[in-house]
């Protein structure tokens, strides 16, 4: 269980006087990210914080900026490669401009919806893989954390597969995801997610896709009838630092932060997943009409989706992108 929420400056004080640390750290990282700080990836941040400062005794701090403080996603993510901060938690999704490769986490249905299973993909050959794509790109990456998945929602029933045909998604701007909708006969709008609300509102789009805690947070619901269980599409973030700072760590700090960035992941998903059940609750009760999807269903919109994103990933990310996706399939079976 997580407790009650402490700011970072607060946090930082305390473990510094419970542990005696009078100087300032040799080492301070001002990380940056969009969510809020009751959500998911800030409280998994505080946990790698406070631990991350004990394990190198008061030598190693992180001063946590959430909710946009230093800027949008690609401020930061400029930033990190800039040098004018030191990392960023990001969306994937966010970070395609800066690297091609890391948008083969826009293939639907790439992890697999059991959560140990696609840890077991993040975590190996293929995630260090992933990882090792943004070196040569100014950026060091050390870890991929899940951050829910994506659902379907429209004001249009979404009965089955053939329902989604003429229907009008909104996306974010990914060739990526417009290919998912076409392939189910269906099209995408790239719109800012700023926009979305209104455009469900007055009908510029019937649905989107988004997690289930993020339909709820933003009131989707109150736009929308119809949800559908899909969980098609994997929420993944990316750890990333600056590589002069983390280069000019010890060793063994360098360890110790991998270390806590993994060992964190079972509290976060435990903390993700509450907030999606909570979530579904509220959509329920807040009356939008909600469908399973059973797991022969989603075989199926897999095998209409995957086949037409793969090719619009490989088109974007070149022999690179190709490479990756071939070792996905080796490792994913």
């Amino acid at each position: 269980m997580y407790r009650p929420l402490l700011t970072s400056t607060a946090l930082g004080l305390i473990l510094a006087l419970a542990s005696g640390i009078g100087a300032a750290a040799d080492y301070t990282a001002r990380i940056g990210h969009l969510e809020s700080p009751q959500q998911s990836r800030h409280q998994a941040l505080e946990k790698v914080a406070e631990r991350v400062l004990e394990r190198t005794d008061g030598a190693v701090e992180f001063q946590l900026f959430p909710q946009g403080q230093l800027g949008n996603q690609r401020q930061m993510t400029e930033g990190v490669q800039l040098g004018t901060l030191e990392a960023t938690v990001s969306p994937a999704a966010f970070l395609g401009g800066f690297n091609p490769a890391i948008s083969i986490l826009d293939i639907p249905f790439l992890l697999p919806n059991d959560e140990d299973a696609a840890q077991t993909i993040r975590q190996g050959e293929f995630g260090e893989a992933l990882l090792a794509s943004f070196d040569d790109r100014g950026l060091k990456a050390i870890a991929l954390w899940p951050n829910g998945r994506k659902n379907f929602t429209s004001n249009l029933p979404l009965s089955d597969i053939d329902a989604f045909e003429d229907q009008r998604f909104r996306v974010m701007d990914s060739r990526i995801l417009i290919e998912q909708f076409a392939a189910l006969d269906a099209s995408a709008i790239a719109l800012p997610f700023g926009e979305l609300y209104t455009a469900l509102q007055t009908g510029v789009v019937d649905g989107q896709e988004n997690p289930l805690d993020t339909i709820q947070r933003m009131k989707f619901y109150e736009v929308q009838k119809y949800l559908a269980l899909s969980e098609h599409g994997a929420m993944e973030d990316v750890a990333l630092f600056n590589p002069l700072w983390w280069d000019s760590l010890p060793a063994e700090y360098r360890d110790i932060i991998v270390e806590e960035f993994q060992r964190v992941i079972p509290e976060l998903r435990e903390h993700k997943a509450g907030a999606v059940a909570a979530a579904l609750t509220a959509i329920r009760e807040a009356g939008m009409q909600v469908r399973e999807v059973s797991d022969e269903e989603k075989a199926a919109f897999r095998e209409r989706m995957y086949p037409r994103a793969r090719e619009a990933y490989i088109e974007r990310a070149g022999d690179e992108g190709e490479a990756l996706i071939e070792l996905y399939e080796q490792v994913s079976g």
